[in-house]
């Protein structure tokens, strides 16, 4: 069985997470630090830094707990439901964050329009398909997110893909989704959907500038690779 030792009280007050991020700042605590702020309690088998080490090391570091579900959060021994709502809810204003902006975001380049949408999709085990909805001038209007799939599912139609596009009077769309696997090479039906997409959007009237594959902190631009 596994034991945790030193509980929080028993540190000196000068080296309790909490204290230090008040007098040293967020950057200056460990991950393990962040996380039992979160956590804000341990349990009866020891302090909030040592369930926070455990949960690290359960889940092989931050991406693994991020991947997590709130269920599979909540079955590790000291988490139960309120602490994995805590934990699930901290990494989704993260990801909002991420992708947060006072004005409307240019997305006229490949690279930009990755930017805003990696942190939402490079951890889902699921394809997630979106379409980013652009004003005249390329600037992000809003993204969608149209469906969800399987593994090697096709999950995108048109027709979801424009009604969104039309409700929001967009000038053009980008669209994209992910792969679970963390490699973003393209498939023959991301391509084959691809060109099924330009083709509806010459119809409606809306262009369609790119798609895009999002894998683990990388991505393809099928525009870039002269696929559209």
């Amino acid at each position: 069985m596994e034991t945790y030792h030193t509980t929080i009280h028993e540190m000196p007050e000068n080296d309790r997470p909490r204290e230090r991020l008040m007098h040293h700042g967020p950057d200056a605590l460990s991950e393990s630090e962040l996380l039992a702020i979160i956590l804000r309690v341990g349990s009866s088998r020891g302090s909030v830094i040592a369930l926070a080490n455990h949960l690290l090391s359960h889940f092989r570091g931050l991406r693994g707990i991020a991947k997590a579900t709130a269920a599979e959060l909540s079955q590790v021994k000291g988490v139960g439901v309120a602490k994995a709502a805590q934990i699930k809810a901290a990494f989704e204003l993260g990801k909002r964050l991420a992708s947060a902006s006072d004005e409307r975001p240019l997305a006229n380049r490949p690279e930009l329009a990755a930017g805003l949408i990696m942190e939402k999709m490079r951890y889902e085990d699921q394809e997630h398909f979106v379409v980013l909805l652009l004003d005249t001038r390329n600037r992000c209007i809003d993204d969608r997110r149209i469906s969800t799939g399987g593994l090697n599912a096709n999950i995108a139609h048109p027709r979801e893909i424009f009604r969104e596009a039309l409700s929001r009077s967009a000038a053009a769309i980008i669209v994209a989704h992910n792969h679970p696997s963390g490699d973003p090479t393209p498939s023959e039906e991301d391509k084959a959907l691809t060109r099924r997409l330009v083709e509806a959007g010459k119809t409606m009237g809306i262009d369609v500038l790119d798609h895009l594959i999002i894998g683990d902190g990388r991505w393809v631009s099928l525009k870039e690779k002269g696929l559209m």
